[in-house]
């Protein structure tokens, strides 16, 4: 069963519309999602072919690794997706973050990557699948990661 989405960055200059097969969100606790968002990146995935934009204009896009590049409102800042770049299975798979969503209500938590590096500081209540950096990087081949 395939769910709509919609969502905006804060401004509004950038809008989205996408078509999941599972409502289920991942947290990511490495080093750099941790600086893109000031915390954990809660995404939900979204294949290339199931996104739309309106205001790409608006769309900056950062390379912010190896194998994936990470995109922000230029107007506002908001953090609007994370998309792999690598080749692959999940290759131009979009991750978006899940605060830009209109409705957040039917989205679960599923899957934590970077486990060990996640800070003590908090934790969620919700059991996930929980992947380590070094499980990571055997998806992705590279080391260049967290």
């Amino acid at each position: 069963m395939e769910v709509d989405i919609s969502g905006k960055c804060m401004c509004g200059a950038v809008s989205y519309r996408a078509q999941i097969i599972e409502p289920e969100l991942g947290a990511c606790h490495c080093s750099m999602c941790r600086r893109w968002t000031g915390g954990v990146f809660l995404g939900l995935s979204v294949m290339p072919d199931a996104m739309a934009y309106e205001g790409e204009e608006h769309i900056q896009i950062f390379q912010s690794s190896p194998w994936a590049e990470r995109a922000f409102c230029k107007i506002c800042g908001s953090n609007l997706f994370y998309r792999v770049t690598a080749a692959g299975e999940e290759q131009g798979i979009y991750h978006i973050g899940a605060g830009t969503m209109d409705d957040q209500m039917e989205i679960t938590l599923s899957q934590q990557l970077f486990i060990d590096q996640k800070p003590s500081g908090y934790s969620f209540c919700e059991t996930t699948a929980d992947l380590t950096a070094s499980q990571v990087e055997e998806i992705f081949g590279s080391s260049a990661i967290g």
